[in-house]
C-alpha cells in the first residue's frame, strides 16, 4: 500500500451509474437522484475535415448542453464536464492560468464552445466543474501512448531527448474527479501527474517493465528536434507542452494515487514484481 492509500483508507466512496447517450433513452432517465453528473462522451481522434464540423457540434456541444439542461431541470447539484488541454491550441510551451484558449481544431473549438455554454447555465443551485486534462493514459487507452508502447517493445534504440509533457494517469484523474464530487467543487481545473513526463524516459521505462532492452541514444537530440518542428506526430511526442504546476493543486488535497513508475506498470499490465525504481 502506498503512502497515499495509507492516509486515505477511509475516504468517501462514490456510487456510480453508467448511462449511454448514443441514443435518446437517456432523456427518460431521472437525474434527480444523482448528486453529480460526469459527462465524458464526445468525438475525439478524428481528422478535422469539413464534413466533420457538424458532427463535432452535434456531439461535443449540443449534446453536452442538452444533458446539462436536463440535469439542472431535474435538480442535480453539480455537472462535471471533461474538456481538454486542446482548447488552448498550443503545440509547445507553458500554459498558465493567464493563457487564453485559442483552439486550432474542431475538437478543441467544440470543447471550448461547450464550456462557454455550460458556464452560462451555472447558478447557486447548479455548479459547473470543467476539467481540462492533458494526455490521459492507462490500460486500454488510445492515442499516442499506444504508439510509444509499440515502439518500446520493438526498438532496440530510442533518441534521448529532454522534453517535458504534462500527462495524467487514469487512476489519478479518477481520484481527482472523486474529490471534485465529494467537495462539490466548481470552476476550471487542470489535473496532471505530480511530475512532468520526458518521452524518452517513458519509452525506456515501458521497455524495462516489459523486460526488453533498450538503449537511449545521446547526441542526436538536435536532429530529432529539427524534425519535430515539421512533423505533427513527432511534435506531440518530443515537443514541450506543460501546465504550470501551481494550476493543478486542488486546495492541498492529494489526488495522485499512483506514481509514474506504478502507472506504467499498471498500464502495461505488469504485476508489482520487477524493477522498483528508474535506475534499478
Amino acid at each position: 500500500m502506498n503512502k497515499y492509500n495509507e492516509e486515505h483508507q477511509n475516504h468517501e466512496v462514490c456510487n456510480i451509474d453508467f448511462i449511454s447517450v448514443r441514443d435518446d433513452r437517456w432523456r427518460k432517465k431521472d437525474f434527480s437522484k444523482y448528486d453529480a453528473i460526469l459527462h465524458v462522451a464526445g468525438i475525439v481522434h478524428q481528422r478535422s475535415k469539413n464534413n466533420m464540423l457538424n458532427i463535432y457540434k452535434k456531439v461535443n456541444i449540443d449534446l453536452t448542453l442538452e444533458i446539462a439542461k436536463k440535469a439542472k431541470e431535474n435538480g442535480t447539484k453539480q455537472f462535471i464536464f471533461l474538456s481538454s488541454m486542446s482548447v488552448y491550441g498550443m503545440k509547445n510551451g507553458i500554459i498558465t492560468r493567464d493563457t487564453i484558449p485559442t483552439p486550432n481544431s474542431y475538437y478543441g473549438w467544440s470543447k471550448l464552445e461547450a464550456e462557454i455554454g455550460l458556464q452560462k447555465m451555472e447558478d447557486e443551485n447548479f455548479r459547473i466543474a470543467i476539467v481540462r486534462p492533458p494526455m490521459v493514459y492507462g490500460r486500454g487507452c488510445k492515442g499516442n501512448y499506444v504508439k510509444l508502447s509499440k515502439f518500446a517493445k520493438i526498438l532496440p534504440f530510442f533518441p534521448e531527448v529532454s522534453n517535458q509533457r504534462s500527462m495524467i494517469y487514469i487512476d489519478n484523474l479518477c481520484e481527482f474527479i472523486r474529490v471534485l464530487i465529494t467537495k462539490q467543487k466548481n470552476g476550471l481545473f487542470y489535473p496532471q501527474n505530480e511530475e512532468y513526463v520526458c518521452t524518452s524516459e517513458m519509452c525506456y521505462l515501458i521497455a524495462r517493465v516489459k523486460g526488453k532492452k533498450m538503449h537511449q541514444v545521446r547526441g542526436i537530440s538536435n536532429i530529432v528536434i529539427k524534425f519535430t518542428e515539421k512533423n505533427r506526430f513527432l511534435n506531440k511526442i518530443f515537443g514541450n507542452l506543460i501546465y504550470e504546476h501551481s494550476m493543478s493543486i486542488l486546495e492541498n488535497t492529494p489526488y495522485c494515487v499512483e506514481n509514474f513508475l506504478n502507472s506504467i506498470r499498471k498500464t502495461e499490465d505488469i504485476n508489482e514484481e520487477g524493477i522498483t525504481d528508474y535506475n534499478s
